[in-house]
C-alpha cells in the first residue's frame, strides 16, 4: 500500500513530526493532538497560518470559493497526509478552507517549532520539498484533464491515479478503502454526481472495478487505464 507523506520517498518522519505517538514526555509538551468533528472548520481564509497540520486519523478537504460563491474542491486528504504546508512558503494567511470529512485527529506543529526540526533535520527540507512537488504537478495534472478531457475521461482517470497513490494490491486487484462518494468525486473532478454514478456503473458492468459506500475494487488496472486513453 502506498504510505502517503508519512514515508514519502522513503522517509519515515514520523516520529519528528507526531512524537507524541512514541509517549515521549520530553517532546509531547512540544506538540499537540487536535480532534475536530465532522463538518468541523479546522480553518478558514485570512486566519493566521502559524501551524501544519499531520492526519492520524480521519479526513480533510481543502477547498477555496471563487469569486461567485462557488466552493472548488482542491484535495481530500486522509490518514498520513500533510495540510498547511504553504505557511512554510510565507503565507501568512490562509487562503483555503480546511473543513473535516470525518471525525479527524491530527498532530500540530507551530511553524517555528517546525523551522527548529528542519535545522537539525535536513531530511525534512526534501520531505517538504517533495509535498510541494507533487502537489504542484497534482493541480498541473488537473488543470490539464479540465481543459482537454471530457467529463467521462476525467473521472476514470481520477480512479487510476487514486488507485495508484492510495491503494492497496491484493492479488491481481487493487482495493481503496474509505473511498470517495460520488459527490466527492464529481466536486475533485469538476463534473456532476450523475455523471459519476453513470461513469462508476459502467466500470462496473465491464468487470473493471467493484464499489460500495466503503471501499473501492479495481479488478483490472489496465483495462481502467485503457478506458482514459480510449
Amino acid at each position: 500500500m502506498s504510505q502517503a507523506f508519512w514515508h514519502l520517498e522513503n522517509i519515515d518522519v514520523t516520529h519528528l513530526l507526531c512524537p507524541n505517538k512514541l509517549g515521549d514526555p520530553k517532546k509531547m509538551s512540544h506538540y499537540s493532538h487536535m480532534t475536530f468533528k465532522k463538518g468541523e472548520y479546522i480553518y478558514l481564509p485570512s486566519e493566521l497560518a502559524d501551524r501544519i497540520f499531520f492526519i492520524n486519523e480521519g479526513r480533510v478537504k481543502i477547498s477555496t470559493t471563487n469569486e461567485d460563491g462557488r466552493e472548488i474542491t482542491k484535495a481530500i486528504l486522509g490518514r498520513g497526509e500533510v495540510f498547511g504546508e504553504l505557511a512554510l512558503m510565507g503565507e501568512d494567511r490562509r487562503h483555503d478552507t480546511a473543513q473535516a470529512v470525518d471525525d479527524v485527529n491530527a498532530c500540530v506543529v507551530t511553524l517555528d517549532e517546525l523551522r527548529e526540526l528542519m535545522r537539525e533535520r535536513n531530511e525534512l527540507h526534501l520531505f517538504f520539498m517533495r509535498i510541494f512537488g507533487k502537489r504542484q504537478l497534482e493541480m498541473e495534472r488537473r488543470l490539464e484533464s479540465m481543459v482537454f478531457k471530457d467529463s467521462r475521461s476525467r473521472i476514470v482517470e481520477f480512479l487510476v491515479e487514486t488507485t495508484r497513490n492510495k491503494g492497496e494490491r491484493v492479488g491481481y486487484e487493487w482495493v481503496i478503502r474509505q473511498f470517495y462518494t460520488h459527490q466527492e468525486i464529481a466536486n475533485l473532478t469538476a463534473t456532476s454526481r450523475q455523471t459519476v454514478t453513470t461513469t462508476l456503473n459502467d466500470l462496473r458492468y465491464k468487470k473493471l472495478i467493484t464499489f460500495n459506500r466503503s471501499r473501492l475494487l479495481v479488478r483490472d488496472l489496465l483495462g481502467l487505464e485503457g478506458e482514459v486513453r480510449g
